[in-house]
């Protein structure tokens, strides 16, 4: 195998390593179960998805509100409850204070527009930029003419000459 091919395959294996890799560390991290949440990881789960109706920018979580102190009271009596999953305890507080309380917007609609509308530029400019890359790569033309040679057969010419 000649130089450049040889850096060719030696790239792809690199790339090819480093998406087995990817692969493989995306699968251990989606697979992973750490079993079922206990009542108080719930309410900290829930109460990390819900924006304080007063603070700006807080999750119900971290705001200290009364507003938010409020919230959290309920979300702890209806897991204790049990009777409620978690997306049902959302909804009944979005319903009570409005959609603005949503720190994740519903994955339908307009909301799932506003989110993947980003990804899908991203992915398009990406794209793009390696089709321009791939197209100026086979513009330029990087063989030596006749003409080039003579040019340089002539620089090294003049050069021994000086020296």
């Amino acid at each position: 195998m000649t130089s450049p091919q040889w850096k060719q395959v030696k790239g792809r294996a690199g790339w090819t390593v480093l998406a087995v890799v990817v692969v493989a560390l995306l699968a251990f991290g989606i697979g992973r179960d750490t079993g079922a949440p206990t009542p108080q990881e719930r309410v900290e789960t829930i109460s990390k998805r819900l924006a304080c109706p007063i603070c700006d920018g807080e999750s119900v979580f971290e705001s200290r509100n009364n507003a938010s102190s409020a919230i959290r009271t309920e979300i702890k009596q209806q897991v204790a409850a049990g009777t409620a999953t978690d997306d049902d305890i959302v909804t009944f507080i979005e319903q009570r204070y409005g959609g603005q309380v949503l720190l994740v917007p519903q994955a339908t609609g307009f909301d799932s527009l506003v989110w993947a509308l980003p990804a899908f530029a991203g992915v398009c400019a990406v794209a793009g930029l390696i089709v321009a890359f791939r197209r100026w790569k086979r513009a330029a033309d990087t063989t030596p003419t006749d003409d080039d040679r003579a040019i340089v057969a002539a620089a090294r010419e003049a050069h021994l000459d000086e020296s």
